[in-house]
């Protein structure tokens, strides 16, 4: 069975046929999904989804591109929120500095330190968004030692991986590993220790090869699980098999 650590399924793109589609999920291989907020709507959606599901867990927390709305009282709501028994962290938080539109740099890194610290007093890990940030964000991760968490769809160097492996952090993989342009991560995977690995689809988005264009969905997550196995010269099956005990160490599940 394989754990697709991070899908968005409160995400509109699954208005449809959310229901139908997790349902699918335990018969095509899906073993656990975690379901990370971006605000105070899709973290209270991610917790619901996750009280439907009993595969299915929850993170909530403040996406950069939503930070402006973060404030003392949203703040306590999701403290609130994560003493659920079935939120396993802080996420999605970070920066992100692609969108010219995300709030500025210096408030992005304000509800990031506020998030990380929020973290820290619940002792919870947390799961990092880091789009074009590299420097900032490893600046704010290594002024919090005590925090532990992981770097979702992981885009940056093998010397950041490096020093962030040496810090006790994970790293995450999705369908990008399968593009044609992706020997930066490829070469980031075949360094990597392999239990410092979790695979992810992010779905709605980064559908991989041979879907891309598609919506994606944790039925392709097996494709981001074979991608690593091949180049860590292993089988699928034990890929599968490291990967969930990796991902239910890091979330504390039973």
């Amino acid at each position: 069975m394989l754990f697709d650590t991070h899908a968005h399924y409160d995400s509109g793109a699954f208005n449809a046929d959310r229901m139908e589609v997790l349902s699918s999920m335990p018969e095509q291989g899906v073993g656990l999904i975690l379901n990370p907020g971006c605000e105070l709507d899709s973290s209270r959606a991610a917790v619901a989804l996750a009280e439907a599901f009993p595969f299915v867990y929850a993170a909530v927390g403040f996406h950069p591109s939503d930070c402006e709305g973060y404030s003392d009282q949203a703040e306590a709501e999701l403290r609130s929120l994560a003493a659920h028994p079935k939120v396993k962290a802080i996420g999605e938080i970070g920066l992100d500095y692609y969108w010219k539109d995300n709030a500025p740099a210096a408030v992005q890194q304000e509800v990031f330190r506020r998030q990380m610290a929020l973290a820290q007093s619940l002792d919870l890990p947390v799961i990092i968004h880091d789009r074009e940030a590299h420097h900032d964000c490893l600046e704010v991760v290594r002024s919090f030692p005590g925090v532990r968490g992981v770097y979702h769809c992981y885009s940056g160097s093998l010397e950041d991986a490096k020093v962030l492996v040496k810090l006790g952090w994970m790293l995450s993989f999705t369908g990008v590993i399968t593009y044609k342009n992706a020997r930066k991560a490829l070469e980031v995977i075949d360094w990597l220790p392999m239990d410092r690995i979790m695979i992810e689809t992010d779905s709605p988005y980064l559908t991989p090869e041979p879907f891309r264009g598609k919506r994606n969905d944790s039925g392709h997550v097996h494709l981001v699980c074979e991608t690593i196995a091949r180049v860590k010269g292993i089988s699928p099956e034990e890929a599968a098999r490291i990967t969930m005990e990796n991902g239910k160490r890091f979330f504390g599940i039973e």
